[in-house]
């Protein structure tokens, strides 16, 4: 009996069925990306956050993409708008294509016939889909995909190369170009806008001002995700456009930095705070517009958390943009002369060397060191004077001797194990005022030894002296930072370094082309501007229980010699020493001549004090000394008349410098000249009751007249500016 025509064809259905089912099977495994497909690169801050995009080399903005960095509104939309049953076809879904026949011999706008899939081969493979032949591979690689791949990869893959209008290529990308945020972050009427470019890339790109042809798409999606939704139509929906957003470039001059270390590596992690970052940008720009009538036109900062000494902010110039300033030069790497920045360090190794304890005498006087002749700013010399006072006005001298002073290579040793990049040749003493180049970034990390100190380098308990010393007490610093500037020669580099609890901040102020601006004092330059960023910043201060080592106790010392006090001594103040460390030597200055205390100064800081101009008394006991003397110091101390103690006077702000005020004193019989300091700073001499003009800056003084024979009276005064209407 002959076979039915039928069933012949059925048979032969079967086995052309089963052949591609085999054929299907044994389909060799494809790359789901083009093995050459070149990415952008990103720099992320320390949330994962990118801030830094750069293009491709053939000048795409593309980034690799997974469903956890994709929207889910976005994955919806796109699905809406591009392959509604994505999840119910093997690459091709017949019923579309048999739609979109029908609309072509019918005339009729019913779509096309494309998945998701097909959509991924024609990008992959750089397919000429308008021909037959290239249709039928478009589908033959759709389904060769779908063989080998989840739907997951696939849709992942499509939202890494679909185009998105202009340069841009993946969602990743667009989101960040188009809607200024993560794809992870779209709202839906972003991810509904975003899925209707790529069917028209060219006409659909987001433009200034909105795209027509882009919003009215973005609106037509929006009404069939709401109605699939089950709400009801919003003419708001067709308002709603998208604009070009500024393309990542945060903290480019870090950034680009990173990339270059890290330049085989496509996604580069950082510790930058972008906020913090955001703040000093600012700050920096608010302080250059109030100067920038006075030629100053650049500053850098950087900010470490130094417990960690990650590095939370980098500002490399005023604008990276700015050609006339040379922006795109890093000044937190360029190397600088730091000026008296280095002090601190002399400071701390010479209390860890026992050396010195924070009220030790220094000399601030003429010396000279194997040739070396080492001058104050001021050109002047204060005479003996507290180390922690030397170190809070910044006087060379005492810094000089110092460093001579200091053991195992002293500062020129501590600087090069702690990193810092000298030179092989030696420095010399010159290096304690600031003779070499360091960068900005190096000098924050040196703070945050201060204010962090690892073991080994120096001790808590001389950091904390340190910084104890440089706690800023002028109108407009922030209440508990520890601050030193530094001017280096020439007036090219003003700087200024903060340590406040675990946080370092360093500013520097001047230009990178080294041209020099007289009178450009970091005090009034890179100071005020690191006071303003640290209370923006609203860094938080540590307590001084909470800060003070153990080991560092507060002693008496004797108010004149800085020593430990004596039962001798008339004046006595607090102090700090760091047990079994500080040198321990009792005050021999005050001594006991029957009924009389008196000084006993050597004669070398008799002259000290002479040449700067604060004279005392000769000792009653030295052989030479006239009888005058003795009579004299058993005197009554001079009484001040002018000013008024614990009294605030006030200075026009608009001509501080015309504002003078009186200082006059009454003395006992036989003074000749009433001498008079303010913070042991000398301001002059006149004689008793005749009154001597002193122009004061604002600020909290301790005044001082003392006689010929040494005595001293004291007033503590304010001075405050008067502000006009």
């Amino acid at each position: 009996m002959p076979v039915p025509r039928w069933l012949r064809w059925l048979k032969r259905l079967g086995i052309l069925m089963a052949v591609l089912a085999i054929a299907y099977y044994f389909l060799p495994k494809p790359d789901l990306l083009p093995p050459n497909l070149e990415y952008s690169r990103t720099v992320l801050d320390r949330d994962g956050k990118v801030i830094f995009l750069t293009t491709t080399n053939d000048g795409k903005l593309r980034l690799p993409a997974t469903l956890d960095q994709i929207s889910p509104t976005l994955i919806e939309a796109t699905l809406e708008m591009e392959d509604r049953r994505f999840f119910n076809h093997a690459g091709v879904d017949g019923k579309s294509l048999l739609r979109a026949v029908w609309g072509v011999v019918s005339g009729q706008k019913l779509g096309g016939g494309s998945t998701l899939t097909m959509q991924l081969s024609r990008l992959r493979w750089g397919l000429k889909t308008r021909s037959a032949w290239g249709k039928l591979e478009q589908m033959f690689r759709a389904i060769q995909l779908e063989r080998h791949y989840s739907k997951q990869e696939i849709v992942a893959a499509y939202f890494t190369m679909a185009p998105y209008g202009g340069n841009v290529e993946g969602a990743r990308a667009a989101s960040f170009r188009w809607c200024g945020k993560a794809a992870s972050d779209l709202t839906l009427r972003e991810s509904a806008s975003l899925s209707a470019i790529p069917q028209s890339p060219r006409t659909r790109r987001p433009q200034f001002g909105g795209n027509p042809l882009l919003a009215a798409a973005q609106a037509r999606l929006m009404a069939r995700l709401r109605k699939a939704h089950g709400e009801p139509p919003n003419e708001l929906d067709a308002e709603f456009h998208l604009e070009p957003t500024a393309i990542p470039r945060e903290a480019p001059h870090l950034a680009r930095r990173r990339l270059q270390e890290e330049s085989k590596i496509r996604t580069v992690a950082t510790t930058l705070d972008l906020n913090q970052q955001h703040v000093i940008e600012q700050s920096i720009r608010e302080f250059l517009g109030r100067w920038q009538s006075q030629g100053l036109r650049d500053a850098s900062a950087i900010l470490l958390h130094a417990p960690t000494k990650e590095v939370r902010a980098s500002v490399g110039s005023a604008n990276f943009h700015d050609v006339s300033i040379s922006g795109q030069v890093d000044g937190t790497r360029a190397g600088r002369s730091p000026g008296s920045t280095l002090k601190p360090f002399i400071y701390a190794l010479a209390l860890d060397a026992g050396i010195i304890q924070p009220q030790t005498l220094l000399d601030d006087a003429p010396k000279r060191f194997s040739g070396y002749n080492p001058e104050n700013s001021d050109r002047n010399f204060l005479g003996p004077i507290a180390a922690s006072e030397a170190l809070r006005l910044s006087r060379n001298v005492p810094a000089v001797e110092l460093a001579h002073r200091l053991p195992r290579g002293g500062l020129e040793s501590f600087l090069r194990s702690s990193g810092v990049d000298l030179p092989h040749e030696s420095q010399g003493l010159a290096l304690a005022i600031g003779a070499t180049e360091m960068s900005l970034e190096e000098l924050a990390m040196l703070y945050a030894e201060l204010a962090h100190p690892q073991q080994g380098k120096l001790s808590p308990s001389a950091c904390w002296l340190t910084l104890e010393a440089l706690r800023s007490k002028e109108p407009g610093a922030p209440h508990g930072l520890s601050c030193k500037t530094g001017t280096s020669n020439g007036f090219r580099d003003a700087w200024a370094c903060g340590v406040m609890g675990d946080w370092v901040l360093c500013v520097w102020v001047g230009h990178f082309d080294g041209h020099g601006m007289p009178g450009l004092f970091a005090r009034e330059t890179a100071a005020p501007l690191l006071w303003q960023t640290v209370t923006k910043l609203k860094l938080p201060a540590r307590s001084e229980a909470e800060s003070r080592p153990q080991d560092v106790a507060e002693v008496s010392v004797c108010a004149v010699s800085g020593d430990l006090a004596g039962k001798n001594c008339p004046h006595c103040r607090k102090g700090w020493f760091i047990g079994g460390v500080s040198p321990i030597t009792s005050c021999q200055v005050h001594q006991k001549v029957g009924d009389t205390v008196v000084e006993i100064w050597s004669a070398e800081r008799l002259a000290q004090f002479k040449k700067a101009g604060f004279p005392r008394a000769a000792s009653p006991l030295a052989a030479n000394s006239p009888p005058a003397h003795q009579s004299s110091a058993t005197g009554s101390a001079p009484r001040i008349l002018s000013p008024q103690p614990a009294i605030t006077y006030y200075v026009q702000a608009n001509a501080p410098q015309q504002s003078r005020l009186l200082l006059q004193a009454n003395a006992g019989p036989g003074t000749r000249q009433i001498h008079w300091f303010a913070d042991n700073r000398y301001l002059g001499a006149s004689p008793p009751a005749e009154p001597l003009a002193w122009q004061p800056l604002v600020g909290d003084y301790e005044l001082q007249a003392m006689d010929d024979a040494g005595r001293v009276a004291v007033a503590r005064i304010s001075i405050r500016l008067a502000m006009g209407k």
